[in-house]
C-alpha cells in the first residue's frame, strides 16, 4: 500500500486592507492635522509635465462621508488644477480610519520617501506618537510653537529638537529652549545653537545659573550672531562639530562674566563624542 501525498494547502492571496475604488474628486478632503502643508510649487510642477500613466494612485479614507486624502494630495490638487475638476480617480480606499489612524498610515506610507522633517514630525504628534508629542508639549509649554514660519516664537529645527532630546532628555531641552528664548528671543532658534546650548546645558547642568546665564548670552557682542561667529572660528581652528563648537564659545562668553569660579574649558571637560 503506497502512502498518499499530502494534497497541497491552496495558494493564499496576498491583500490590502484598503481597496482600488473610483473615488469622485469633489469628494475629497484633506485633514490639515493629518498631512503636510501643500506645496504649490510642487503641484504646478506636476501641472506642467502632466503624465497620467504616471499619476500613480492616490490613499484616501472614506469617513464622515468624504474621501480623506492620505497620500497624493498634491498629484490630486493637480488634476484639478488641469481641470479634472468633476472627474474621478482610482485611489486605494480604507474605510473609517480615524484621524490619527490617517496620519499614522502617511507616516509609514512615507517612510520610504524623503518626507519634510517638518511635515512628519507635526503629523507624528496627531498621531500621538509618543516622541513627537511631548516634544511638543516642551516647545509649546516654552510659549513657543513648531512651525515652519519665521513668527515670534516659531521653531523649525525639528530634527535638532530630537536630537537633544534623545541625546540628553526632556529636561535639558526645556532648559535649553529657555536660555535661548531669554537670551536671543527667535532668532535665536537656529539648529547649532540649540544643538550647542544643550550640550552645554547637559555637561554643566549644576554649574550655571540659569539668570546669570541669560544675561551673560544676551550682552555678549553681536548677540547670536556673534555666538556663531565665534563657534565658526573655532571650528575652523578644532575641526569639531558645530554643535561642539557653539557649546565651547558659549562657555568661553559665560567666563568673561564670571569672576572666580570659572567654568572648566569645554575642550578640557571630557572627550568630545
Amino acid at each position: 500500500m503506497t502512502d498518499k501525498k499530502p494534497t497541497p494547502a491552496p495558494p493564499k492571496k496576498v491583500e490590502r486592507e484598503a481597496r482600488l475604488r473610483w473615488v469622485p474628486i469633489p469628494k475629497m478632503r484633506v485633514s490639515s492635522l493629518a498631512q503636510r502643508e501643500l506645496n504649490q510649487a510642487r503641484v504646478d510642477a506636476i501641472v506642467a509635465n502632466l503624465d497620467l500613466e504616471q499619476i500613480g494612485t492616490p490613499t484616501v479614507n472614506e469617513r464622515d462621508g468624504w474621501f480623506w486624502i492620505i497620500d497624493g494630495q498634491h498629484r490630486v490638487e493637480a488634476l484639478k488644477a488641469y481641470g479634472f475638476v468633476e472627474d474621478q480617480l482610482q485611489c486605494w480606499t480604507y474605510v473609517g480610519l480615524t484621524e490619527e489612524e490617517e496620519a499614522e498610515r502617511f507616516l509609514k506610507l512615507n517612510d520610504v520617501l524623503q518626507v519634510h522633517a517638518l511635515a512628519k514630525f507635526r503629523v507624528g504628534v496627531q498621531a500621538g506618537r509618543i516622541v513627537e508629542t511631548d516634544i511638543d508639549r516642551i516647545v509649546r509649554a516654552q510659549g513657543l510653537s513648531v512651525t515652519a514660519d519665521r513668527i515670534d516664537g516659531g521653531v523649525r529645527a525639528v530634527g535638532t529638537l530630537r536630537r537633544v532630546y534623545d541625546r540628553d532628555g526632556a529636561a535639558v531641552l526645556a532648559r535649553t529652549l529657555r536660555l535661548i528664548r531669554d537670551a536671543y528671543g527667535t532668532a535665536g532658534f537656529e539648529a547649532p545653537v540649540i544643538d550647542g546650548i544643550g550640550l552645554l546645558c547637559s555637561r554643566y547642568n549644576g554649574q550655571i545659573d540659569d539668570v546669570k546665564t541669560v544675561v551673560q548670552l544676551s550682552k555678549a557682542h553681536g548677540g547670536v550672531n556673534g555666538l556663531l561667529n565665534a563657534a565658526d572660528v573655532l571650528r575652523r581652528s578644532t575641526g569639531n562639530p558645530k554643535g561642539h563648537c557653539v557649546a565651547a564659545a558659549a562657555v568661553q562668553i559665560i567666563n568673561r562674566g564670571r569672576g572666580g569660579g570659572k567654568l572648566p574649558s569645554w575642550w578640557k571637560s571630557e572627550p568630545v563624542e
